[in-house]
């Protein structure tokens, strides 16, 4: 009996975005096209032509067994990248006891509704925080979570994160040193050490994909120098530099944790960090507002990223970040959201706007300075340059991927993933602006949601709707679940 005649299995369907007002690249030339188009085929970009330069034959195979989506009156970014989130925290948005709080004041007041927490809620928390960023533009995020009460596993976010879709970076936190030891949380929330380095490398040696596109990787991530010893500090980064991952804490996130290090450890944040192995092109930090000159000097020189965390450090009056500073240096520094009660919001794009604009009041904020000509000038003499709506973009991209360590995503090309989000520019928001600089306009104007969302070529947001979520019901059962972890506490919404 002869065999069955083999053909040559065909490439996967085309997904053409075709005619955009602008594609803004940010790849090294920093390119922005106008009327360009861009071609997906499976998980990556195969080719971006110039305006009117679509080969015929692509045409025609798009139109026999592809999509063609039309980006005119569209720009196209490259998919957001967050780098730092806590998304079991959308449960306790706006608690009252709580708005008010600094950091240590906010914690103090949150651990015992977060004792509450059930596997169920990670899961459906989780959804929640992953939809918000979707809509926001993110097309990668990370997520640090440390507290794992009543059989709560990182497993349950993991296999949440699965059902939508998003390149997902997940954090194994956690907290070992409680209150009687000298530490923040309290006692019954810390975990042993040794069952936290157990379940770290299983999470590792189960879930991480390392390879080019991975959907999901995993990374050894205790909470804070105040709430984890050095033990573990050095312990995690062993682990993770055997097993091939990354390192994730918080650090000098405001003066109370820097004068926590100089009491506790003798040292500066930087010095703590380095002497426990955290400083690398392997570890990023969140935060880092108190990041002084030797600071910044040492994570430039030894590729350590920052993330830059905007809307959180004002929301509990921790400061502002030296971004302008760490970038000259060479310091890798990307966005993050952080938690969703310390925003209290999951919005990328927004995100990047209050970056922008931070930066500028910062700078305004300086000490007057003396020039060599004699001439005293304030910060608001030089103008408000500090950060360029580009710039803040491109931390929210290109940075967010060094940050995480990734060459797969970031920026728009032949052979990177394809990640890349359209935004529409016929909004009430963006009239006006769209006209002069559409891409100046994403962050000047009123951050609007995504059109389209693609994450390797599979469409996760579809003219504004998500497609691998029912946001109605998500959303009643994520209510319902935060007004029960309140009532647990006896906390009162």
């Amino acid at each position: 009996m002869s065999a069955a005649p083999s053909f040559p299995a065909l490439p996967p369907p085309p997904l053409l975005i075709h005619q955009a007002e602008l594609i803004a690249t940010f790849d090294a030339d920093r390119r922005e096209l106008r009327g360009a188009s861009v071609l997906i085929r499976g998980e990556a970009i195969e080719a971006i032509w110039p305006a009117g330069e679509v080969p015929p034959e692509v045409m025609d195979e798009v139109r026999a067994r592809g999509e063609c989506v039309d980006a005119r009156g569209h720009v196209v970014t490259p998919g957001l990248i967050n780098t730092h989130h806590h998304m079991y925290q959308t449960l306790t948005r706006v608690i009252p006891a709580a708005q008010d709080a600094e950091l240590f004041g906010w914690l103090k007041t949150l651990y015992p509704i977060w004792a509450g927490l059930t596997p169920e809620m990670v899961k459906v928390s989780t959804q929640v925080a992953m939809a918000e960023l979707l809509l926001s533009g993110c097309t990668t995020t990370s997520d640090h979570h440390y507290i794992f009460p009543d059989g709560v596993r990182l497993d349950d976010q993991i296999e949440a994160a699965a059902e939508v879709g998003m390149r997902f970076h997940a954090a194994r936190g956690s907290m070992s040193v409680g209150e009687s030891a000298g530490g923040l949380p309290p006692d019954h929330l810390v975990e042993d050490e040794a069952a936290i380095l157990k379940d770290t490398q299983r999470l590792i040696e189960t879930y991480h994909d390392a390879g080019r596109y991975s959907r999901l990787r995993v990374v050894a991530a205790p909470c804070s120098p105040f709430s984890v010893s050095r033990e573990l500090m050095r312990d995690s980064a062993d682990l993770a530099r055997s097993l091939g991952t990354r390192l994730h804490t918080h650090l000098a996130e405001n003066d109370h944790d820097l004068a926590y290090s100089r009491a506790k450890f003798g040292m500066t944040p930087t010095e703590y960090a380095e002497s426990v192995g955290w400083l690398g092109p392997d570890v990023w930090h969140a935060h880092c507002v108190r990041l002084d000159a030797h600071g910044i000097a040492r994570f430039a020189a030894t590729g350590t990223g920052v993330a830059h965390c905007p809307c959180s450090n004002m929301r509990l009056a921790s400061g502002i970040a030296p971004v302008r500073r760490m970038l000259d240096a060479g310091v890798p520094v990307g966005l993050g959201v952080d938690g969703s009660a310390s925003n209290d919001a999951g919005h990328l794009l927004n995100e990047a706007r209050q970056a922008l604009l931070l930066a500028r009041v910062g700078r305004a904020m300086q000490p007057p300075e003396t020039g060599t000509d004699g001439v005293t000038r304030y910060g608001c003499d030089l103008g408000p340059a500090e950060m360029t709506a580009r710039d803040a973009l491109a931390i929210a991209t290109r940075g967010g991927a060094q940050v995480l360590g990734r060459d797969d995503t970031g920026h728009l090309a032949p052979g990177m993933a394809a990640d890349l989000v359209l935004w529409r520019l016929d909004s009430l928001a963006m009239a006006g602006g769209a006209v002069h600089d559409p891409l100046a306009a994403l962050l000047l104007c009123a951050s609007p949601q995504a059109a389209w969302n693609i994450v390797g070529g599979q469409v996760l947001v579809r003219e504004g709707q998500l497609t691998t979520l029912d946001l109605g019901p998500l959303v009643e059962r994520h209510d319902r679940l935060a007004r029960t972890l309140a009532e647990r506490s006896g906390t009162r919404g």
